[in-house]
């Protein structure tokens, strides 16, 4: 079902999108575990590809990128913050489970999504050697 909701078309020959679905798939496994609420959830998944999109797609740097998401989540915990308005349905301490998640799934390995989405690939060579 992941696969169909990201429209991955490549993902038995492309290594990308085999990464990419193993984390949005682990990502989504782990929101379950921790018995977020479907709107919870989308919130987390909506932050997880707020945090891949600022790699992929801006360009950002890890410092940067960590100033981001904590733009994205100050005030949460707060009754009437004006920052992202769908992640004010966690609490502080699910705040804190989120980002030790993505601190261990995506920030300690962050040169290698950097090498994923940026990274010089030579083209493939089909011979008959």
């Amino acid at each position: 079902k992941m696969e169909e909701f990201l429209n991955f078309t490549q993902l038995k020959t492309s290594v990308k999108e085999a990464i990419l679905l193993d984390y949005y798939t682990a990502g989504f496994w782990w929101a379950k575990e921790m018995n977020f609420s479907l709107i919870q959830l989308s919130g987390f998944m909506d932050l997880l590809n707020f945090a891949l999109e600022n790699l992929s797609d801006k360009h950002l740097t890890l410092g940067d990128n960590l100033k981001e998401l904590e733009r994205a989540m100050s005030g949460i915990g707060e009754t009437d913050s004006e920052g992202r308005g769908d992640l004010n349905v966690f609490s502080i301490e699910q705040a804190k489970a989120i980002i030790d998640y993505l601190v261990t799934s995506l920030f300690k390995h962050y040169k290698v999504y950097e090498y994923l989405f940026h990274g010089r690939r030579e083209e493939p060579v089909i011979s008959n050697e």
